[in-house]
């Protein structure tokens, strides 16, 4: 999937389904699914009537739709929103699990063979675009494993439930509203209109106003088709990197040996410095070669997912468009890693993942509540460890006059809250 603000992950990661009305009677759920139904007609009908939607159409995309209270991030009506606890997603696990041999090599493989099969396509798209073929592979891969993954859920029971009753309601309305409008079209045959638990649509995951604005027809046929046509998939994902910026020529970054001289709370897509001053730190390439001359005319950025616990990168501005994709600094390393390995055919990383995660959301967000107290900017007290936060725990550290790691751990629960 493919989400521009927020993660959408249905495939290859774990989502933790959390019900906040967990407890709820039946009774209460069936007054609740009377509000839904009624919320529907009176709100959801005349706003997709006013964008062309057809009231067979409204009735078709609606019919058996009920509240689906298996969502995660749901807050009922007159109840108050819970912190999850027992979440376990890459972001505030091990950041290291994102990286398990089997999606690696299994993108790498079909991506593989996919590159072939679809050389003309991706050579196209990349004269279009700007975009590299291995990228367009890699989240491909990621997203719906080449189109291979069944995508399990009806949409319009997913964005009428996140519309409804999900924590940022009015973007799934939003959501909602362009599902109608792509089955108004016809742009999709009904048995198509499967989504994410998050509504993203057909093999790349596009959010439904995503496919409005960027799909796009890579075969010729005057369609988007992005439920079966493997061409226009390929466009389409070209085309939205493009669309945000994706700067051709440029790489999406490169493993470095990070000096122990330099501070970890140097990390960011604000602290930006030409490749010379990084350079000048000390920083090199892994692999021993010299950076391409191409990224010494731009800014470049330290990138640590792990803080010191794990790998280091320089990134360019092409990382910042990947995770414009899915808001997640591990998915954009997955897919910048993968597309190296699927075209160069390149070896894990050099630096191994330390021992870290294993932390609770909320544990994180008490921390970050902590440093928030403190005047700090962590990027919002979520329970997800980012740059932002990442760099501020690095702060800290280093003001308790300790070697900065840039990561939280359970040794700082006691006293960072």
């Amino acid at each position: 999937m493919m989400m521009r603000m927020v993660p959408i992950r249905a495939i290859g990661l774990l989502v933790g389904a959390i019900l906040f009305a967990g407890g709820a009677s039946a009774q209460d759920r069936t007054a609740v699914e009377r509000q839904f139904q009624s919320w529907l007609q009176s709100d959801i009908w005349p706003a997709a009537r006013a964008k062309g939607v057809s009231r067979q159409a409204f009735e078709s995309a609606f019919r058996g739709v009920s509240l689906n209270w298996k969502l995660p991030d749901l807050v009922p009506p007159g109840s108050r929103r819970q912190t999850p606890k027992k979440q376990r997603q890459a972001e505030f696990g091990s950041p290291g699990k994102y990286f398990n041999r089997g999606s690696v090599d299994g993108a790498t493989a079909v991506g593989r063979q996919m590159a072939k099969t679809h050389a003309r396509t991706l050579a196209a798209v990349e004269r279009t675009t700007g975009v590299p073929g291995r990228i367009i592979l890699a989240i491909w891969g990621r997203e719906s494993g080449y189109g291979r993954v069944a995508i399990p859920h009806n949409v319009f029971e997913v964005l009428g439930t996140k519309g409804f009753m999900a924590t940022r309601a009015d973007y799934f309305r939003r959501e909602l509203i362009a599902a109608l409008q792509i089955a108004e079209a016809g742009h999709a045959p009904e048995a198509a209109m499967k989504s994410s638990w998050a509504g993203a649509l057909g093999q790349p995951q596009f959010m439904p106003t995503n496919f409005l604005n960027h799909a796009a027809d890579g075969d010729g046929d005057g369609r988007a088709d992005i439920w079966r046509s493997e061409a226009d998939t390929i466009a389409s994902i070209g085309n939205y990197l493009r669309h945000f910026g994706w700067v051709p020529g440029r790489d999406w970054g490169y493993e470095i040996a990070l000096p122990a001289n330099v501070s970890c709370t140097l990390e960011g897509p604000d602290r930006g410095r030409p490749l010379a001053d990084w350079e000048a730190m000390g920083i090199a390439r892994v692999s021993g070669k010299p950076f391409p001359d191409v990224e010494r005319r731009g800014e470049m950025f330290l990138m640590l997912p792990a803080g010191r616990n794990g790998p280091a990168f320089l990134v360019t501005p092409n990382f910042y468009v990947i995770k414009d994709y899915n808001e997640s600094d591990l998915y954009a390393l997955f897919v910048g890693h993968v597309g190296d390995r699927i075209q160069y055919g390149v070896g894990d990383f050099a630096a191994g993942w330390g021992a870290v995660g294993g932390l609770y959301r909320s544990d994180i967000a008490v921390m970050q509540r902590a440093l928030e107290r403190e005047g700090k900017d962590v990027g919002g007290a979520d329970g997800l460890p980012g740059f932002k936060t990442r760099r501020e725990i690095g702060s800290w550290q280093e003001r308790n006059g300790e070697r900065a790691t840039c990561f939280p751990t359970k040794a700082m629960m006691g006293r960072l809250r």
